[in-house]
């Protein structure tokens, strides 16, 4: 590693992650586009940027959002990748043991950006745990510095510094502390794209693909976008990669774009998928048909017995009246 990707603080050398190297372009919703760059703008000598949290379905582009605000400002990015096991010192300083038997301290993605001046996107931060989140308190607030207990240093953020987390909206995650909370804001919500815009993105990433695909797949999507469910843009260009893949596939024994493309939803997104009609009404069964919680009299007495707890008592009127 070259000696600019080295640098020391308090007597310790880290040596820094790598930047992202890829580029995004933000197709549609411009609003929520310049709310994140509202977030990290900085109107005063005194004032400091806001970490906002991008919140929305999985696949609807929430990183691809941050990566294209830090495009716009031109700043280095850097991507963390959040996970139930992330430890506090994988999201700031790990220990690694040289082949010389000594430690070197390698600087995550997230404090290469604090000292770079980056932008760091904390990647699905809810399915983080709260010890680790409990390390960033001081560099989400006014402090803006973290500290390695590992390594034995204090890290402060560059003022260039900027970051933003992405959160998926289901139930595999970790709820996050208000605390912490507290320090993400504000809340931006990313909703699905309208056609328009869908259609935009899906020729954006699959420029080869046929008109005739595209439209039906962008066709499937809104209609599940109407019913509610969560089949995202990403699920749409996954389907479409596969039936690109399969068309080309054998060339003198083709198989029809119709039949492509039903295999490819099959495949990609379960068989459900090709009833959506049938799928939502599913869905809207569960959520709304769930009955009450049993209680102990139900374990020992059918509901209609006169012995169950619940069982409705008689009307005395009748005797009152004698």
């Amino acid at each position: 590693m070259s000696q600019k990707n080295i640098v020391k603080i308090q007597g310790i050398e880290l040596h820094l992650s790598s930047a992202y190297e890829g580029t995004s372009k933000w197709i549609g919703q411009q609003e929520v586009l310049r709310q994140v760059l509202a977030c990290w703008l900085v109107v005063d000598d005194k004032d400091l940027p806001l970490t906002p949290r991008l919140i929305g379905a999985p696949g609807i582009g929430k990183t691809a959002l941050a990566t294209a605000a830090a495009q716009t400002i031109n700043r280095p990015l850097y991507i963390y990748q959040c996970t139930a096991d992330t430890r506090p010192e994988d999201l700031l300083v790990t220990p690694v043991l040289t082949g010389q038997s000594k430690i070197a301290y390698h600087a995550s993605p997230l404090v290469t950006a604090m000292l770079q001046g980056g932008v760091c996107i904390l990647d699905e931060g809810n399915r983080m745990n709260e010890k680790s989140w409990a390390s960033l308190a001081p560099l989400l607030d006014h402090r803006r510095y973290v500290e390695s207990i590992v390594a034995g240093i204090t890290v402060h953020a560059h003022s260039d510094f900027r970051c933003a987390v992405t959160m998926n909206q289901d139930e595999s995650t970790f709820e996050i502390p208000d605390y912490i909370l507290s320090r993400l804001q504000p809340t931006l919500q990313l909703g699905f794209p309208d056609r328009h815009d869908e259609m935009a993105i899906l020729e954006y990433h699959l420029p080869f693909c046929q008109a005739e695909m595209l439209g039906m797949t962008v066709d499937f999507l809104q209609r599940a976008h109407e019913l509610k469910l969560d089949f995202s843009p990403r699920d749409g260009i996954n389907l479409l990669r596969f039936a690109m893949k399969r068309l080309s596939q054998d060339p003198d024994h083709p198989v029809s774009r119709d039949v492509a493309w039903r295999e490819a939803l099959e495949k990609c997104l379960g068989p459900e998928a090709l009833d959506l009609e049938n799928l939502a009404m599913q869905r809207d069964k569960t959520l709304g048909g769930q009955s009450l919680p049993m209680g102990l009299g139900d374990f020992f007495f059918m509901s209609d017995d006169p012995l169950h707890p619940d069982f409705p008592e008689e009307d005395d009127d009748d005797d009152d009246d004698l």
